[in-house]
């Protein structure tokens, strides 16, 4: 009889688990684990959306067991649990779905060497990603740098093959039957609830699912306009729960690609725009497993002695929607109330704080990863990378959004203003993009600037000229070396 263990980490589903279902259909017993790693969770803040969230994931796993007539093993510990775990329950493997972070792949290279001197078997499996690590490669054999022709080969590539799904729901009787545990409470990990009801996320089990169908319903057709406006519910809302694997990215292009084949026009265009997006997720994964430096210093490594500003206070003006820049400090707000800011606003508020405060990206990096609740490597480099000029296919240095323009384009009648910066909701638009430019106009409502609502802390022109200065200078010195 053959038993095993599967580990489930950022794969929290048991429906098209392309791992799950190897485990199930290979063996005759199957314990499902998981851990939450100390080592992580230690430097957390006590109030963690990311940490709430994995928590109900893991108990609505644990109920569906607990339905088969098995349970969920949960251990609070280190990933070398899974050793101790595996002589325990005495079995010939373990199975896991494939990570590519640098310190997950380190992880799982030690753990298998673990388990190769018990002679327990080690299997893990692509199921996070449509194609991964070294799968889509140039004429030359080596990874795509430039987007647009990894999304063309991507493309070319994909097959329904690509997408199947994998049924484990089928296999569940091969569950080893286990008596339940109480599933502990957060606090119990030294956490605390953080709300994560307030960002939008449900605690149900098929919430992902029900998102998607909405999605797919209505949204995904307009996709392509109402993406760009923060004001508009225009997006998935699906990036955590890709994420943290609560839905299956197979059956996500399997069911969009279909979409797509029976639409025409702008709805067919809509629905291939946010596919595109997905194939980004899949760019940048590659990025990192092929190019794990990326994690510390930029991909582009002439840029490594870049000169970066020394601004702590101003960071901390960013950090905490301060900059006198309603469209940038109303992004902030929503990343600090809610854990999650809309893409084009990702970019808006790392353009600021790179390239008009000229201070280093991987600080806006840090904060981030910190803040967001669909917080993954791979993407939240790629993205500031992309914006500091330093990443793979980046944008040219001398691109710098202006938030006066980008706030008029995209939040034109102050809707996403008002909603996370209430000391104006009841200012007229025109006053809220650039409001040093109406000080005299706010007072009328009650508004003085720098005792209300802060000053600008960077003059957008002269701080414009200045980076684009900075830039120019350095790399011309690195052309004359």
């Amino acid at each position: 009889m053959r038993r095993a263990l599967f580990w489930f980490r950022r794969d929290l589903r048991l429906e098209d688990n392309c791992a799950l279902y190897h485990c199930l259909k290979e063996n005759d017993q199957v314990i499902p684990i998981f851990i939450f790693d100390q080592e992580i969770l230690s430097g957390l803040p006590k109030q963690d959306k990311r940490v709430e969230f994995i928590w109900y994931c893991v108990q609505n796993i644990k109920k569906q067991l607990n339905e088969q007539g098995s349970d969920l093993v949960v251990n609070y510990g280190t990933a070398l649990d899974v050793v101790e775990l595996a002589k325990r329950f005495n079995v010939n493997a373990v199975y896991c779905n494939e990570d590519y972070e640098p310190s997950s792949i380190n992880r799982d290279d030690n753990i298998k060497s673990a388990l190769g001197q018990l002679k327990i078997a080690f299997y893990s499996y692509k199921d996070t990603v449509i194609f991964a690590k070294k799968e889509i490669l140039t004429q030359q054999d080596e990874p795509y740098h430039v987007y647009t022709h990894y999304k063309n080969a991507w493309r070319k590539r994909l097959e329904s093959a690509d997408y199947l799904s994998y049924p484990s729901l089928k296999l569940l009787g091969n569950f080893e039957r286990l008596d339940p545990a109480p599933m502990r409470a957060l606090d119990h990990f030294g956490f605390v609830e953080a709300g994560i009801a307030d960002a939008k996320i449900s605690k149900a089990t098929r919430h992902a699912e029900f998102l998607f169908e909405q999605f797919k319903a209505h949204k995904i057709l307009l996709y392509k306009n109402d993406r760009e406006f923060p004001s508009l519910n225009g997006t998935s809302f699906l990036s955590v729960h890709l994420r943290f694997g609560t839905i299956s990215i197979r059956k996500i292009v399997r069911d969009v690609v279909r979409l797509s084949q029976a639409l025409t026009g702008d709805q067919k265009e809509s629905c291939e725009v946010w596919l595109n997006e997905l194939i980004w997720r899949d760019f940048y994964f590659q990025i990192l497993f092929n190019y794990p430096h990326v994690v510390t210093l930029p991909f582009k490594k002439q840029y490594i002695d870049f000169p970066w500003g020394d601004n702590p206070a101003g960071f901390e003006a960013w950090c905490n929607g301060q900059t006198g820049y309603p469209l940038v400090d109303a992004a902030m707000m929503q990343l600090n109330t809610l854990g999650f800011m809309h893409n084009r606003l990702r970019m808006v508020t790392a353009s600021f704080l790179i390239k008009l405060m000229l201070i280093d990206y991987r600080l806006g990096e840090r904060y981030f990863a910190l803040k967001l609740l669909d917080f993954d490597l791979s993407a939240n480099n790629g993205g500031w990378q992309w914006s500091a000029s330093t990443g793979c296919d980046a944008q040219p240095f001398f691109r710098i959004f202006n938030p006066m323009t980008q706030s008029q384009k995209f939040d034109p009648m102050g809707i996403f203003i008002k909603k996370y910066l209430p000391v104006f909701a009841d200012v007229p638009a025109k006053f809220l993009h650039a409001p040093w430019q109406y000080q005299a106009e706010l007072l009328h409502y009650g508004i003085e600037l720098g005792r209300d609502y802060p000053l600008p802390i960077v003059d957008y022109v002269h701080a414009r000229k200045h980076a684009l200065a900075v830039f120019e200078h350095f790399m011309m010195v690195k052309k004359s070396r």
